[in-house]
């Protein structure tokens, strides 16, 4: 059982990092097309969201028995967790990156200003929305577009040489997601995570505010 698990968190992240690879040529088409212009936060948004809604129908499909095409309950309990990790995590990452931009300061010019954290949730329940309304009506998710995504990826992933590179990409995912799903089941027992991995940060942040605390108080005397 725990087998089948690993197996699939592992499929899943090769199915990922595959997708991401096939987005990350289709935005560098539009930055192209743009000119390179600044993006501005609703259109940033408006392309994440369709990221994440094609992330989620190619996840789903992935889901089906390729024998019967039928629906895997297994499949679909796993990847559910899957994809809610991996957007928990992307939302804490955009987090920490605008939390470390405003403790650098305004004379920086960071991309801070394109997260908006009602807009970042409202777009990861839309798609988890989305992947739970695919269990009932399965055959939404069979539109052309998730269907070729679905095909481009198994083929680069029969690809020998970078089929083997995203393999070892989805090896680095399965590590990943097995620390943050423990994360998530030792906070649920204890209240505290099993790693702190922005305690770091953190313990500078407050330091940096404990010196600048400092220098003010030998100024005022």
């Amino acid at each position: 059982m725990i087998m089948e698990i690993m197996n699939q968190i592992f499929r899943l992240g090769v199915v990922f990092a595959i997708f991401g690879f096939i987005w990350g040529i289709f935005e560098l088409g539009l930055n192209v097309m743009s000119g390179g212009r600044t993006r501005t936060i609703a259109e940033v948004y408006f392309i994440k969201a369709f990221k994440y809604l094609f992330l989620v129908d190619v996840t789903f499909l992935f889901c089906l028995d390729d024998a019967q095409n039928l629906i895997s309950t297994f499949n679909i309990v796993i990847a559910g967790l899957v994809l809610l990790t991996y957007f928990v995590g992307k939302f804490q990452n955009q987090q920490n990156k605008m939390a470390m931009f405003q403790m650098m300061g305004a004379g920086m010019t960071p991309k801070q200003t394109t997260f908006n954290m009602r807009v970042e949730i409202g777009v990861i329940v839309l798609a988890i929305g989305v992947f739970s309304l695919f269990i009932f009506y399965p055959d939404i998710a069979k539109n052309p577009i998730s269907i070729w995504f679905h095909e481009s990826i198994i083929n680069i992933e029969d690809t020998p040489v970078f089929g083997f590179i995203f393999k070892v990409i989805g090896f680095f995912f399965l590590v990943s997601m097995i620390f943050k799903m423990l994360n998530g089941f030792n906070y649920l027992i204890s209240g505290k995570p099993f790693v702190q991995a922005s305690s770091s940060f953190q313990s500078f942040t407050k330091n940096k505010k404990d010196d600048e605390f400092d220098d003010y108080e030998e100024l005022d005397n």
